[in-house]
């Protein structure tokens, strides 16, 4: 990941806190602190499909986090101290969980709908809709996965022996 062109291009990087059974991200989250990029991650509203992606000041700043009922850490729902990506500069790069994966980009995630929403009103800032990596396991990729109408493609996904 860390020497992938578009990881090494990106300034403005947004990246999911890994769960039990996802790609665990903590090495990704310092390497992106140590080459001085900015750091961006997910803030679900509960009972919705809203996600904002807010900004971390450091690696160390994830031990502030709250956990969530869905045990993701999280900043709280009254931390407005944070800049969210998409009032500032955007993002360049997203890096995106998932259940499953399909070699066309298509994605299952855990039902919300977080991310694609997210995407669309990435699409709509200045800056434009950023390159987006799903992270996976082998035995997340399918033949095919299904697909809704508003469900956003990711550009590429890194697996082990793609």
């Amino acid at each position: 990941v860390i020497c992938h062109p578009k990881y090494q291009e990106s300034k403005r990087i947004a990246i999911f806190l890994s769960m039990p059974d996802e790609i665990q991200t903590e090495e990704i989250i310092r390497d992106i602190f140590k080459q001085g990029k900015e750091c961006f991650i997910p803030r679900y509203k509960p009972h919705s499909n809203h996600m904002d992606m807010l900004k971390l000041s450091s690696a160390e700043d994830i031990s502030s986090l709250t956990l969530t009922s869905w045990n993701i850490l999280q900043p709280s729902d009254d931390d407005s101290t944070r800049e969210e990506a998409l009032a500032g500069g955007g993002l360049d790069l997203i890096f995106m969980p998932g259940l499953g994966f399909d070699k066309k980009g298509n994605r299952v995630g855990r039902g919300k709908g977080y991310y694609d929403t997210y995407l669309e009103r990435c699409m709509k800032h200045p800056s434009g809709k950023p390159y987006t990596i799903a992270l996976a396991f082998t035995e997340q990729i399918c033949e095919s996965v299904p697909v809704a109408e508003n469900d956003v493609q990711v550009d590429e996904i890194l697996y082990e022996g793609c």
